[in-house]
């Protein structure tokens, strides 16, 4: 096997399962993307007259091809390839021939895997943001359907004010297309063109077009100059999960809201017993563990977060193989707050309120009839808050 980098001297087997760690398994979502990337390339070098239209066609062809066979199973990535990089051009060889070795000049490893994976974060932040407003949904209908039920709105944990589950859910709705524009946000230093760069400081001597991929792989513009490249790495991918950490705390805090509810001291709600689980020892039990790791995910998206910009935070300008390592918190928090609001919209379509159930303190509607008074009276709401307070007082007593 020969890798992108090989000049033929053996790499120790300990050291290539060390750097390689799990790159080969990280990088079959990236396959899809490194293929568009390449083409684009291809052709660029091609426009440029630096690849025959021949040439150019098979790379073409050939690369398809290698992406519908993975796509079905045909192969994947292995250690001894490293990456995704060398599994494809290795592959592209033995599918082509001699093509398929051009298809590298005027790139570096590092601009590559940066367009695959900006590609890819693209097509996820719109599938993260699409999943936001998709719970959003679920909630708004789950509004629809409880509209005339009440609710206790708490502070500190106590009745405080009367509201509704309308109410309640519409102000998750809120926060979660709040969530929504924010990851859409976040693609503003994703959606910029890396190739060209190569390793940080170009290609000179070749008349590649920077712009030409740009246009071809839909960028919003091209990175520039070439040295900000590796300057920028862990940028977009740290403003991408931070926005992902704010979905995932109101997921958090709606599993929060949820849980209580499902108590049986509350018993606001109900959850078809597909989406419960069961005790080992206690026959009567069924828990809502969904809820629970929900509320939980929060903590794995920030704890990746953090990961993430820690890893280049001490590092000099240019490449540096710590890099690397972005890609498995990054995968792994895109991961899991898209599997967290899928859940969600899915709990959130069974459930059901039991208005028999909730019950409103009277001391509840304090705060109105304080209102009321200073309405109906002209006195100060400070004099009407005392005046509530005694009657409450003297309840007590």
């Amino acid at each position: 096997m020969k890798r992108l980098w090989d000049k033929g001297e053996p790499l120790d087997e300990r050291v290539l399962r060390y750097t390689a760690g799990e790159d080969h398994l990280l990088d079959e979502r990236l396959v899809p993307y490194d293929v568009r990337a390449s083409i684009a390339h291809a052709n660029m070098l091609h426009q440029q007259q630096l690849l025959s239209e021949e040439n150019f066609v098979a790379i073409s062809t050939g690369l398809k091809q290698l992406a519908k066979e993975h796509e079905a199973g045909a192969w994947r990535i292995s250690l001894e390839d490293e990456d995704v990089h060398t599994a494809l051009e290795q592959r592209l060889t033995a599918l082509i021939g001699e093509p398929g070795k051009r298809i590298h000049l005027g790139r570096s490893r590092n601009d590559q895997v940066l367009a695959a994976l900006r590609l890819y974060l693209l097509d996820a932040a719109d599938m993260l943001a699409t999943s936001a407003e998709r719970l959003a949904n679920a909630l708004e209908a789950l509004a629809e359907r409880e509209a005339d039920t009440q609710l206790p709105g708490y502070t500190h944990m106590q009745q405080a004010m009367p509201s509704s589950v309308l109410l309640w859910a519409d102000a998750f709705v809120s926060e979660l297309r709040d969530d929504a524009e924010g990851i859409d946000a976040a693609t503003r230093r994703i959606s910029k063109n890396p190739l060209g760069s190569a390793a940080g400081y170009g290609v000179p001597g070749l008349p590649i077009d920077r712009e030409a991929t740009r246009l071809e792989l839909g960028f919003e513009q091209t990175h520039t100059p070439v040295t900000a490249v590796q300057l920028a790495r862990g940028k977009a991918e740290a403003g991408l999960v931070f926005e992902l950490c704010l979905l995932t705390q109101d997921l958090g805090r709606l599993a929060a809201d949820l849980l209580m509810f499902y108590t049986q001291e509350f018993a606001f709600i109900t959850l078809p017993a597909s989406m419960t689980t069961g005790s080992s020892i206690m026959p009567q039990k069924r828990n809502p563990d969904v809820l629970e790791l929900v509320r939980g995910a929060g903590c794995t998206l920030q704890a990746s977060l953090q990961e993430i910009m820690n890893l280049p935070a001490k590092l000099g300008s240019g490449y540096q193989r710590d890099l690397q390592r972005i890609k498995a918190p990054l995968f792994r928090a895109i991961d899991l707050a898209g599997s967290s609001c899928d859940v969600m919209c899915h709990l959130v379509d069974g459930l059901e309120f039991v208005p028999d159930n909730i019950e409103m303190n009277p001391s509840i509607y304090a705060a109105g009839h304080a209102n009321r008074i200073v309405l109906e009276e002209g006195i100060s709401f400070r004099d009407a808050y005392r005046r509530i307070a005694k009657e409450f007082q003297n309840e007590d007593e």
